[in-house]
């Protein structure tokens, strides 16, 4: 399962592990005429907080029962909404869709007060994440979104759930690198790992034949190269 780590707002209370699982990142906001809507259809503030309060509870923050319920109504599972969710916080400049401040800034920007139009919004939303230069914004901020907000890096349990999710489909050494971190003595990834690992993701072949051990990169991948080619070789 995706990252099940704790979302650092006030006032919300109880098990919150499934509330991580259901978010994501961001990346440049998209032209205003992908957000154009039929003149029988425009968006109103009203139903959009009426929306809010189907999920939210007491407290007026969309909580975990909240957000599962809200990826069932959907029709996306909750590993799934997470790249969807990325992309939206990008959409919505970096705000969150759990407290109501962060839905209605959220879903204003989109122009969503209903099921039908989130749903209508999902080609949209993945196409996004085809785009080299936004799904590299939407990779950064992949690192903010994740970790705990009085840490500097990720853990690594978060660090490999939230890979897994970004990269797991499109790099083929992804597999092997995730079996490295597994076994390695990293408990956590800093700021610089993680960007450079994309790098690496992009840049060097599947065989490793043109990684440049003068390069820059940080010891973390360095040393991956230097356990996958002991595991060739062995």
């Amino acid at each position: 399962m995706p990252v099940k780590k704790k979302r650092k707002s006030s006032g919300q209370a109880g098990d919150e592990s499934g509330l991580k699982k259901c978010k994501i990142s961001s990346y440049c906001r998209s032209p205003a005429s992908n957000k154009v809507i039929s003149g029988e259809e425009h968006f109103s503030s009203k139903k959009c907080l009426a929306w809010f309060y189907e999920y939210a509870g007491d407290d007026e923050i969309v909580g975990p029962e909240g957000m599962e319920k809200f990826c069932e109504d959907i029709g996306v599972e909750p590993e799934n909404i997470i790249m969807l969710v990325l992309a939206w916080k990008l959409e919505a400049e970096s705000m969150g869709f759990f407290t109501k401040e962060e839905w209605l800034k959220g879903m204003t920007s989109l122009q969503c007060d209903g099921t039908e139009k989130v749903q209508s919004k999902f080609d949209f939303l993945r196409s996004q994440l085809n785009d080299i230069s936004t799904f590299k914004n939407i990779y950064r901020y992949a690192f903010d979104f994740a970790r705990d907000k009085d840490q500097r890096s990720l853990d690594i349990d978060t660090a490999k759930s939230m890979l897994a999710l970004l990269l797991g489909r499109t790099w083929p050494l992804f597999s092997v690198f995730y079996q490295y971190l597994e076994q390695s003595k990293y408990k956590v990834i800093n700021k610089d790992q993680w960007y450079n690992v994309l790098e690496f993701s992009r840049t060097v072949h599947a065989d490793l034949s043109n990684y440049d051990e003068d390069g820059a990169w940080p010891v973390l991948l360095d040393e991956f190269v230097e356990w996958q080619k002991d595991r060739q070789a062995s």
